[in-house]
């Protein structure tokens, strides 16, 4: 289909055709030759088949990919796409499939593992939305609450119910033209997500003669879902930390080449079948797929100790959400956002919204079924009645005053969620909107930037009450008491604070009452990061140093330990500690990453595992301003650039984020170059 592709100094890609369906052949084809990489790797871990090429460090999550059915989930769906939705679609696959061969010839990691471009099938978008986001809602926590409550108890599930490094977050917030110097509102905020490189976010402008729409798309997928500005009308989002997946304890049990699951009406037949995953300088792997009348079967099997079920709304009900997609390109209005967030099912959010007549839009979007509180909390017994999804929530929302913000934290979507981040991030944007009434788009990296830590107090108030130091501790104690809380990387005190909040994560972690969660090996490793010990003590510190889970001369004592183990060691700033650590499907062994400020807590949100880890690898994915007075106003960066294969913009914008600069997003069509024939970017 006939289009244009031009380019600004960035090389970000702006895109133009005459109507909507040669737009979205015109993105698909641009992702295939600015991501060819980036989108077969995620077309095979939809599918399960990255391991193909990857060799076994793929493997756990090929098995999940096949048990979990995802690919076949995406199928489903896509069946039951309107039409016109179908369609638009099929445009984008046609677009990627006409440009992945010159798009493989473009990236070198193709040829490093002998892999070839494969065809992406009309359903595979929507897979790679869901491989991308069957995590998103962190279900393998009702793993790690169901130990807690085996060996805690029920009331110790409120001290680890916050987020971790392993959770996507957000922060997002909207002023309204009361608040801004131009009297138009404002929208900004970034999502926090693992850092890759590429980036899993694209900037991205789609142009037709029905609408003109810039933001951040998802590579192998249409259309501009999460962060998006008309021109009109702009919106964001951010994870509404809403529960909305079940576990289910199966009973299972062979009957000859069939397998039967024990629920409430006594046994059933189940789905089965046999997959082959094959696997680079490896022997094929047979992978069981087994599916209830819950869902499919992720743990064990007939001839293990225990096996659980996934139950998740596109298997449940065959839909993605994808509707949604054109109709948020196509909106002119925030009524017109509200609307096509009534189609979104996963994952779901918090949506904000602006307009340039005054709109305002603060609510949740997705599917979160309505069912008993313990399916909430861990897994569920299947065979006893009562655990059955009953109906869907209605989805919470809120009226916008002056300014709004979500951060993740427990806000409009309490009632639908269990665990939720800490009030730090979201108080602390807060406290700085209100600070001002004259806000520009240059003003909104003061907050983008900000590295105070508000979790920091109940560590510091217990290292204010030691006595009786070494000379070395009391002078470090003197130092971080006096500490400005702020987590800049040219900050020594920072690095110290980090130091001994890790010691303490690792003496708690280490203490009788904790370990008989330590070993949570009967569970597949490709569910670790939501039951390791020390990353859960980690993120849980603030509780369990307030809390009487721990007898309170034990904190006290690993306090004081950590604190002499760290006043020994070489003075060194957290920019040194705290290095950017971004996952790659090839890394790239030259690649050098900078230090980082920020905290897990900070604004400046940049995650490392305390008690583990210093290193830092959920972050900021992509900072954005939407200005509703003017779109060429606004302003945007991601961590690396806007081309995933080598060349001048693949990593130019790295500097900038780092800085917590943003640069220019530019509409001017004269401003820009075209594209043409075999020009590279």
């Amino acid at each position: 289909m006939e289009h244009q592709v031009f380019r600004d100094a960035w090389g970000i890609p702006h895109l133009r055709a005459g109507d909507p369906l040669a737009l979205a052949f015109a993105q698909g084809y641009n992702a295939a030759i600015d991501r060819a990489w980036q989108i077969e790797v995620e077309r095979h871990r939809s599918q399960g088949t990255g391991a193909s090429f990857l060799g076994t460090e793929a493997l756990e999550w090929d098995t999940f990919a096949r048990q979990a059915r995802l690919d076949d989930t995406a199928r489903r769906c896509h069946d039951n796409l309107d039409p016109a939705t179908a369609a638009w679609v099929q445009a984008y696959v046609d677009g990627v499939n006409a440009g992945l061969d010159h798009g493989a010839l473009r990236a070198p990691q193709f040829a490093t593992v002998g892999l070839l471009p494969g065809r992406w099938q009309p359903w595979t978008p929507l897979a790679v939305w869901l491989s991308q986001h069957v995590l998103f809602a962190g279900f393998p926590s009702k793993l790690w609450r169901t130990e807690v409550v085996r060996h805690l108890g029920e009331d110790a599930v409120a001290l680890f119910a916050t987020d971790g490094a392993d959770t996507a977050g957000s922060n997002g917030w909207l002023l309204t033209g009361a608040r801004t110097a131009s009297g138009a509102a404002i929208v900004a905020g970034d999502p926090h997500r693992f850092i890759e490189d590429p980036g899993v976010y694209q900037q991205i402008r789609l142009a037709c003669p029905e609408y003109d729409v810039v933001g951040l798309a998802v590579p192998g997928v249409p259309g501009i879902a999460h962060f998006g500005h008309t021109g009109t009308v702009a919106w964001a989002i951010t994870n509404a930390m809403a529960d909305y997946q079940d576990l289910y304890a199966e009973r299972l049990r062979r009957q000859g080449d069939t397998v039967e699951a024990f629920g409430p009406d006594g046994w059933q037949p189940a789905q089965r079948h046999v997959e082959t995953v094959e696997v680079a300088g490896g022997d094929p792997v047979e992978v069981e797929v087994i599916e209830t009348d819950r869902g499919p079967v992720i743990i064990g099997g007939p001839d293990d100790d225990q096996a659980i079920s996934l139950r998740y709304p596109p298997r449940f009900f065959g839909d993605i959400g994808f509707a949604a997609l054109p109709a948020l390109l196509a909106a002119t209005r925030v009524a017109d956002v509200d609307a096509a967030c009534e189609h979104w099912v996963e994952p779901v959010n918090v949506v904000l919204a602006a307009d340039t007549e005054g709109g305002l839009l603060h609510r949740v979007a997705g599917a979160v079924p309505a069912r008993d509180r313990a399916n909430g909390l861990g897994v569920v017994p299947a065979w006893e009645p009562g655990h059955e999804w009953q109906g869907w929530h209605d989805l919470p929302r809120a009226e916008v005053h002056d300014l709004a913000v979500m951060a993740n934290e427990r806000g409009i979507a309490e009632p639908l969620g269990v665990e939720f981040a800490p009030p730090h991030r979201a108080n602390r944007i807060r406290e700085l909107l209100d600070a001002l009434d004259d806000w520009t788009v240059d003003d909104q990296t003061i907050v983008h930037t900000d590295t105070q830590l508000g979790s920091a107090e109940p560590l510091l108030a217990l290292l204010a009450g030691l006595d009786e130091l070494t000379p070395d501790a009391a002078a470090l104690q003197d130092r971080l008491l006096s500490w400005d809380r702020e987590m800049r990387d040219d900050s020594v005190d920072a690095a110290a604070f980090a130091a001994v909040r890790a010691g303490v994560v690792r003496r708690l972690a280490a203490h009788p009452t904790l370990t008989p969660l330590a070993d949570q090996t009967k569970y597949p490793a490709r569910f670790q990061p939501w039951l390791a010990l020390v990353p859960k003590v980690g993120f849980a510190l603030e509780s369990l140093l307030t809390a009487d889970l721990l007898p309170a001369t034990d904190r006290v004592a690993a306090v004081r330990a950590a604190l002499d183990e760290v006043a020994d060691a070489p003075r060194v700033s957290w920019g040194e500690m705290h290095l950017l650590a971004p996952w790659a499907a090839l890394p790239d062994p030259h690649a050098w990453w900078p230090g980082l400020s920020g905290d897990h807590d900070c604004v400046l949100a940049t995650s490392s595992i305390p008690g583990a880890t210093h290193r830092c690898f959920r972050a900021s994915a992509a900072r954005y301003v939407w200005d509703l007075g003017r779109r060429d106003d606004s302003r945007w960066i991601v961590p690396f650039g806007a081309s995933g294969v080598p060349g001048p913009h693949h990593r130019d914008q790295l500097p900038y984020w780092l800085r917590g600069d943003l640069v220019p997003i530019v509409t001017d069509w004269d401003q820009l170059t075209e594209e043409r024939g075999d020009d590279t970017f």
